[in-house]
């Protein structure tokens, strides 16, 4: 018997799906083996290689960073077929060098751990603009999405946070201030209501310098995300809690950018070199409860798909059997719509409107920059108003 005939791409395709269906907070943590005795040893070397297989992948498609104070074990498990041994073998693994050997890793149940999660949930916004130059190469439509995302993703990261009205410090304690719920049922579930505003001026310099560019037209994504992240109910920090609700945010709107260009894919309806007007409608969200916990699982659907279909993918990416009253589409439907320059339009026409187009966004985003702003610093005053 050998494992040289391990399907190392399915494995690797089946955990970036399971990311998709993982809120803020929670990720891929590792891999499990069930393996015969005799090949135990070989069992290990091929998680090994799985590990960094798996977290080569979903870090492929993250268009967030990890920072330094995070862990960067990933686990591995081996159970034996012979004694349903669970675990015959835990290990970790450091990903942040390619050459980390197996370390023992200690496993232990604890009780009544899947019910102590806090949650946050946010509704965000989006009205991304992302131009596509004329020197783009065959209008490669999906790596300008993915670098549009890329530059919005930085101002997600660089927003302000409001969790129940009011902007509390990185290292304060998220429950500070509020009475803890008791409890482990999921109606017990508390869950902070949490404000993005987005920051529209970029960079530390007060001066901006507008850059024209001729473009062969735009892409436009429009709509109002949900978003939701859970923490562990272990003294958590509001650094911690924001940076998980930050990662939702960022991974919601591409993974469903994502899987709207492999669904145009696989039915042959993305025409990639003549650019036309196109009208496509994001897959929505919707969440699931898992039983005996406070936790809500996340999927994607689109406007044709029926709730048995839903529930097939939830037993076989997670095993976790879903009841169609308990499918909760979380959305109202998110937008792209894909806008070509007219043919007949010549290079100074072009520019004449791409110059327009920008006037328009700064005279509507003067607007917006105001409000945030007054919204920021009444928050702020009401803030230390009450402290006091």
């Amino acid at each position: 018997p050998s494992l040289a005939a391990l399907d190392e791409e399915w494995i690797t395709s089946h955990a970036s799906q399971v990311s998709r269906m993982l809120p803020g907070g929670l990720l891929v943590l590792g891999v499990f083996m069930v393996v015969t005795p005799e090949l135990s040893k070989e069992g290990q070397s091929a998680l090994r290689r799985l590990i960094f297989s798996v977290e080569k992948s979903l870090s492929k498609r993250r268009l967030w960073k990890p920072v330094e104070e995070e862990v960067s074990d990933r686990a591995a498990l081996q159970i034996c077929s012979a004694t349903k041994k669970y675990p015959l073998r835990a290990a970790a693994f450091f990903l942040l060098c390619s050459q980390s050997s197996a370390k023992p890793a200690d496993w232990k149940y604890q009780s009544a751990l899947s019910a102590s999660w806090l949650a946050l949930g946010c509704t965000v916004n989006v009205n991304i603009h992302i131009p596509l130059l004329l020197t783009s190469p065959n209008h490669d439509l999906e790596k300008n999405t993915k670098n549009g995302l890329n530059r919005w993703s930085k101002q997600i990261e660089d927003s302000v946070f409001l969790i129940n009205g009011q902007v509390k410090g990185d290292d304060t304690e998220l429950l500070e201030g509020q009475k803890k719920l008791r409890g482990n049922t999921q109606s017990s579930t508390q869950i902070s209501d949490v404000k993005v505003l987005t920051q529209l001026s970029q960079g530390s310099s007060p001066r901006s310098t507008a850059t024209v560019q001729v473009c062969s037209g735009s892409i436009n994504l429009r709509g109002a995300v949900k978003c939701r992240a859970y923490i562990h109910n272990n003294r958590p920090r509001v650094k911690e809690a924001i940076q998980a609700l930050k990662r939702d945010i960022i991974n919601t709107l591409s993974d469903r950018c994502e899987i709207m260009f492999e669904d145009l894919i696989l039915n042959e309806r993305h025409q990639k070199k003549n650019l036309e007007r196109e009208y496509h409608v994001l897959p929505q969200r919707l969440f699931v409860p898992v039983a005996g916990s406070s936790v809500m699982l996340s999927d994607y659907k689109f406007g044709d798909e029926a709730a048995g279909e839903i529930q097939e993918r939830f037993v076989e990416m997670l095993d976790q059997a879903v009841q169609a009253e308990d499918i909760h589409i979380a959305e109202d439907i998110s937008t792209v719509d894909i806008c070509p320059v007219p043919d007949n339009l010549d290079d100074t026409q072009q520019t004449q409107l791409t110059k327009a187009t920008l006037l328009l966004k700064l005279q509507q985003n003067m607007g917006l920059v105001v409000a945030a702003a007054v919204a920021v610093l009444a928050s702020i005053f009401s803030f230390n108003y009450f402290s006091d």
